[in-house]
């Protein structure tokens, strides 16, 4: 037992080298943490006495043992530095280490070590302190790990410090884990305050939990002592709205006013969307007068919307007029806004308005971007501008270092297309692929549909292969533009073909996959067939359009004769999907070819009174029935 005590002793101290290298290692230590002898320093007294009185409960980080993290990072001689400098571990320490500009790595040995040491406990602030650490070094599994301690732990922790663990594990897409910390805390340590509940409710806003916002709201307004504040009101509106439950916003809008809580500008801006959304154009502009009147002043973002809604409405001249008001009121555009405006005009045909915004931009210090210029080049195509004018927009694009997007491409190619240069289209659609950009189904539409109406069927064939082998699949609006190709050229099995392929491929057919087939049967000659796929279209929950109807009302009045035609007409004008002047031109053609002239007589009249006119087609059909009968009833001798 003596002896094994002996061997131990001497294992560590009895070499005269090492105990001597120790103890000059110690020394070495000690003299480069010991503060500089009065004695060796010159007196300045003129210094000393404009020295600041030391405020006695300024705590300062000694830069010495700063310095010595940084070289030695945490370990021994980190630690015999505290014990020099007589550094006391407390959560002051703690917090200042910190912020130390260190490796990670360190900040979590020297953690975990102030942790172990006896009279010392973590607090909710030295937690909070690594935590933002480990968050903005990226480090997610060790800041979860740290938080999950934190919980655990006895510390207490205050509702803004829970508020700030919850933001950054939403920003780390930790939803769930935030929700779960949050109702952890809630219920062992800490009482939410609105501005907690406002926190765990952006939250779940930002990552798309829209669900889960009026949950918590209704969890929020139980408490009691809890109530939902401004923040609260416009998240819980900003997600009725993207969830589409416009009702539910606009209860908030009145129940917030009513609790005598003042709507903010992007409140405000909220619902002239949603009333904008709802067809309800006077009640979004009755907001901005309410705005005005409570003297809460519209934003850029709130002028936006105004005119987008506007504009949507068909009212250009009213969003024009408000845009320059705002000018005129010291307002000043962005990007965006002018977008909108630029868009609204060009749609209208004002092309000259919509060019002399673009020039007026840089007086506003706005730099047109992508959107800009696809507009504009938009506006000079459907205003059928020369081709040259259009490219020469993208050259000058180009020329100003914005970047052409795959939509400029669309937008270039679907111009061309129309103006029947399909060549060129071509060769855009060539540029876009040495470009990098994947395959744009819009663009491939667009030639494709002109390639079809120029009978090039195998040219558009090719194209759709390469479509389909370049993506692994093609667009349903590309299927569509094929089959209708297949329809009109008559090869109606290749059609029927393409429309069963697209659905194993898991590509659900749209409302305009659906007509295509359907036009097509009705060229056929199968109305019975394409009423059928009329029906399936509804039960597999395709919603037919105005187009839907058109194309079977067709294929009745040209084979069933005008009893059927007018039987589906009737129907349509007792359905949502009302008739328009093409489905009375449809049945008018048919009761006219039928020398049926007084039912005739009698639809043009009902047309006459809805606003529809007959159309020259349609009319110029019955002048020649009406002849035909006439030269029946009188025959000409010769």
């Amino acid at each position: 037992m003596k002896t094994g005590f002996v061997l131990r002793r001497r294992s560590i101290s009895t070499l005269s080298h090492l105990c001597q290298r120790i103890k000059q290692t110690d020394n070495e230590i000690v003299q480069m943490f010991r503060l500089p002898s009065p004695e060796n320093e010159v007196p300045d007294l003129a210094f000393k006495r404009n020295l600041p009185k030391k405020n006695s409960y300024s705590r300062t980080l000694d830069k010495r043992f700063i310095r010595i993290l940084k070289i030695f990072k945490w370990g021994p001689d980190a630690e015999k530095a505290l014990e020099v400098l007589k550094l006391k571990v407390d959560h002051w320490l703690v917090r200042e280490v910190l912020e130390i500009d260190v490796e990670i790595n360190v900040k979590i040995q020297f953690f975990k070590w102030a942790g172990k040491r006896r009279n010392f406990e973590h607090d909710s602030t030295t937690y909070l302190a690594l935590i933002r650490c480990l968050d903005e070094a990226g480090l997610v599994g060790e800041m979860w790990k740290t938080i999950q301690d934190m919980v655990r732990s006895t510390c207490v922790i205050a509702p803004a410090e829970l508020s700030e663990i919850v933001r950054i594990l939403g920003k780390a897409k930790m939803v769930n884990k935030a929700l779960s910390v949050f109702y952890q805390i809630k219920s062992r340590k800490c009482k939410p305050t609105a501005s907690t509940y406002n926190a765990v409710i952006l939250m779940l806003m930002q990552e798309g939990h829209h669900e889960k916002v009026h949950e918590l709201y209704n969890e929020m307004c139980n408490e009691g002592n809890c109530l939902p504040d401004t923040v609260t009101y416009s998240a819980l509106i900003s997600t009725f709205s993207k969830l589409g439950r416009y009702d539910s916003a606009i209860r908030l809008f009145q129940e917030m006013k009513e609790n005598g809580l003042h709507p903010t500008p992007k409140i405000y801006t909220t619902l002239i969307e949603i009333y904008f959304k709802l067809d309800n154009t006077e009640a979004a502009l009755g907001l901005v007068q309410e705005m005005t009147r409570k003297g809460c002043s519209p934003t850029v973002f709130t002028y936006t919307e105004l005119i987008k809604g506007l504009g949507k409405a068909g009212r250009v001249e009213d969003a024009y007029g408000i845009f320059m008001s705002m000018l005129k009121e010291g307002g000043k555009p962005d990007v965006v806004l002018i977008n909108n405006m630029v868009n609204i005009l060009g749609k209208a045909g004002r092309l000259e308005d919509a060019l002399k915004l673009f020039n007026e931009m840089k007086s506003w210090e706005c730099v047109p971007n992508v959107v800009t210029y696809n507009t504009i080049i938009k506006a000079l195509f459907d205003s059928k501008a020369p081709i040259s004018e259009a490219s020469s927009w993208f050259e000058k694009m180009k020329a100003d270092g914005v970047v052409p997007s795959s939509f400029t491409y669309s937008i270039l190619i679907d111009g061309l297309c129309k103006a029947n240069r399909v060549e060129k289209a071509l060769l855009l659609l060539e540029e876009m692929d040495e470009k990098g950009f994947p395959p744009c189904p819009a663009a491939y539409c667009s030639v494709i549909n002109s390639l079809g109406k120029a009978k090039r069927y195998e040219a558009a064939s090719e194209l759709f292969q390469e479509l389909k082998e370049n993506c692994g699949r093609s667009s349903a609006r590309v299927y569509a533009v094929m089959i209708k190709l297949f329809g009109k050229c008559g090869n109606l099995s290749k059609a029927v073909d393409l429309f069963n392929e697209m659905k194993k491929l898991g590509c659900n057919p749209d409302v305009y996959t659906y007509n295509a087939l359907m036009s097509g049967m009705v060229r056929a000659g199968m109305i019975d067939e394409a009423h059928s796929l009329l029906r399936t279209m509804e039960e597999n929950g395709c919603v037919p359009d105005l187009n839907s109807h058109n194309i079977i009302l067709n294929g009745l009045a040209r084979t069933g004769g005008p009893k059927r035609a007018i039987e589906m007409l009737t129907k349509m004008k007792n359905s949502k999907i009302k008739p328009d002047a093409v489905s009375y031109n449809t049945v008018l053609g048919s009761l006219s070819r039928a020398g049926m002239f007084e039912e005739s007589a009698k639809l043009m009249k009902e047309m006459k009174a809805r606003g529809f006119e007959y159309d020259l087609i349609t009319y110029s059909s019955i002048l020649e029935a009406v002849g035909k009968v006439d030269e029946d009833r009188n025959p000409t001798t010769y």
